[in-house]
């Protein structure tokens, strides 16, 4: 059986390997996230088997993962189906991130390991060099790293999985407009001065710089709408 299309390694980078329903939920998530499956859209529980590679109950644990995020949402008698991006939830969604965020952001900068100051740096390097070029759903896929990297340093589990869910809600509208939104490069090297703050441990700096970059997404997004 093959491996995950959308899911290059099978592992953590800690080396401890995923589950299937794991690497379901994630190669699933990000498609939702990204919008690669349109709000509103069926899901078919055999055909993303068949795509992934997997059998239909990794899938159907992972949708179920999916359904409790928000992401997609089941219907008596008509299915299941990607949830459809509401922009009256962009106040809610960022009023938990500017609390959270500038948290997560601080405890990082005061948790980090090596081994999370070493692959910050790492992604620091790529984001650098990131802009010329790039396309923007490849830039949407490093800002999607570059939040989860930071979440993951704070080792906070709870933190990391409420921030991670509001990331992927505000990811969703972002990309709704992504068409309309002329910065993407800008605000995807937002996260570089944030990351030095990271691994520098300089949890003050963090904190503030992640308050910004979520006050700054939330101004870009109702400039366009």
């Amino acid at each position: 059986m093959q491996q995950l299309a959308t899911e290059p390694r099978g592992s953590e980078p800690g080396g401890e390997e995923l589950s299937l329903a794991e690497r379901a939920y994630r190669a699933v998530r990000d498609r939702l996230v990204m919008l690669e499956i349109r709000p509103g859209a069926p899901i078919h529980e055999e055909q993303l088997a068949q795509s992934l590679g997997v059998g239909r109950t990794p899938v159907r644990e992972a949708l179920k993962r999916l359904q409790y995020e928000r992401l997609i949402t089941t219907y008596p008698r008509r299915g299941t189906f990607a949830t459809e991006v509401n922009i009256t939830d962009l106040a809610h969604i960022c009023e938990v991130r500017l609390e959270l965020e500038p948290l997560a952001a601080a405890r990082a900068a005061c948790r980090a390991t090596a081994a999370d100051r070493a692959a910050l740096t790492a992604l620091r390097q790529e984001l650098a060099g990131a802009a010329p070029g790039r396309q923007d759903a490849e830039l949407m896929h490093l800002d999607l790293q570059a939040h989860r990297a930071i979440y993951a340093a704070a080792h906070n589990p709870y933190l990391e999985d409420t921030l991670v869910r509001h990331d992927n809600l505000a990811t969703r509208i972002w990309c709704l407009f992504l068409d309309r939104l002329p910065h993407m490069a800008g605000h995807v090297e937002e996260h570089g001065p944030l990351i030095e703050a990271v691994v520098a441990g300089e949890p003050e700096r963090a904190a503030r710089l992640a308050r910004e970059h979520v006050e700054g997404f939330e101004r870009a997004v109702r400039a366009v709408i």
